[in-house]
Formats: C-alpha cells, structure tokens, sequence
C-alpha cells in the first residue's frame, strides 16, 4: 500500500525547514504528499526535493482565494510539479456560496484541460444547513461538476456515516482523508472535536481504510494534533497502518 500525508499534519516543521520536513516523512514510510502551502518554494525547487526523497505530490491544497485569483498560474505550478489533483480545502465567508458555485463552473474547464481534475475537501459543517438553510455538499454536487476529497473524519464528525458518505460520492471521488479523532458534541456550543492518531479515536478508521483500498482510492493521512509534535504523531499513524497492512498480507 502507498499511503498519503497531508504536511499540514507537520506543519510545526514545514515553515522552518520544508526539505527537511519531506526528508523525515519520506522514511517513515510516506510515498506521497499532500502540500498546504510551498512556503516561496519555486515549483522547479519542489519537484526537486519531491524526487530527492523519492515522493510524488498526490494533491494540493490550494486556497480558493489563491485559485480564483489566478488558476493559470495555479496550473502551470502544478503541471511543473507532475502535480494533477487540485483541491480547494475549505470555503470562505467572503465568498458567497452562489459566488463560489460560478467562479468553480468557470474555472473547471480550464483545470480539465490542463489534464487536471479539481476537488473540492468538506469540513463537517458542509454537511449540515447553512445560514441559508443549504447544504454545501449537496450544492456543488448538483450545480458542478467538481470531483470531492472526503475528509472521513469530519463526515464522522458531523454525524455521518463515512462509508455511506464515500458511496454516495463514490463517482466524484479519487482521494480521501483517513483521520481519526473524537467527535463533537453540536448540542453544546463550547464543544470542539479532538483529532487523535489513526487507531486512538472513535471514528471507523479500519473500515473505511478498508473500503477506501476496495475502491481504489488514494489514501491521503491527516492527523491535527501535533502531540507532541507532528512528526511524532504521524509516525504513530503510519505505523499503525503498517500493522494493519502486515495483518491483511499487504
């Protein structure tokens, strides 16, 4: 199995030594990685350390801000980095959903014709009604044609159930986040959900690693708690993952 780290997961170490930072996953056993962010590196520097350490950039996160100003330029860095999914990690509030859902439809044909596919990368709140009584997820599903990564975690999170969650996608989606953690509770306002490494939370992890692999997915890590640092924590989370790779006779 190749599995993915999204390096916001090292984000304590990525800002202050990027090279090193992809050196240290890479051993632990990453083939791919998932950027949030170059931090000023060209994208001719980036390939280079991409292929120093043996890696492949599976996706990005590329902020919807970042895109909408200039998606040629956002192309071109990823065609240079051998880079093909684009993945807008969240929206924001000073872009309308409406303002969105246009701007997403006429940037599209640019990024398939690029040989690209663009994503869009749900939090648990894009399950849920907006202020407008509207369901993101529904809304881009229905008004574009925008592929999804499923944060599985954050599914979980907003009370789904990720394996039917990656069913009902299953046409639009090439990568998922394989998280864990323990979910909050929407009843209190002061509740925060509290990610974990793979295997020491409460969301499903083996099954939807399990289904994710059936699928054919790629599998993209992600673990938030920098506890007590990033690096150590997704060493946690591939280990973890090699066991279960061990124990399926992967």
């Amino acid at each position: 199995m190749e599995y993915g780290l999204q390096l916001y997961s090292v984000r304590d170490i990525t800002e202050a030594n990027f090279e090193d930072a992809l050196r240290r996953v890479a051993e632990m056993g990453y083939q791919m990685v998932e950027p949030a962010g170059f931090f000023g590196h060209s994208a001719r520097d980036l390939a280079e350390m991409i292929k120093k350490y043996g890696l492949t950039v599976c996706s990005t996160h590329t902020p919807i801000k970042e895109l909408f100003a200039d998606p040629e330029g956002v192309i071109q860095y990823h065609r240079e980095i051998g880079c093909n999914d684009i993945i807008i990690p969240s929206l924001t509030s000073k872009i309308s959903l409406e303002e969105t859902i246009e701007k997403i439809n006429e940037i599209q044909p640019m990024v398939e014709a690029a040989g690209m596919r663009l994503h869009f990368h749900n939090h648990w709140a894009e399950f849920c009604p907006n202020a407008e009584g509207k369901i993101v997820m529904d809304e881009l599903a229905t008004r574009t044609k925008i592929m999804f990564q499923i944060d599985t975690f954050w599914a979980f999170n907003a009370g789904k159930d990720p394996l039917a969650v990656m069913d009902q996608y299953k046409d639009r989606i090439t990568t998922i986040h394989l998280k864990d953690g323990f979910a909050q509770d929407h009843t209190n306002p002061e509740s925060r959900a509290i990610g974990k490494s793979l295997g020491q939370g409460q969301a499903p992890v083996e099954q939807v690693r399990k289904k994710a692999i059936g699928m054919g997915l790629k599998i993209v890590v992600e673990s938030e708690g920098l506890d007590p640092t990033g690096p150590e924590e997704v060493k946690r989370c591939i280990d973890y993952l090699k066991e279960l790779d061990a124990a399926d006779g992967i």
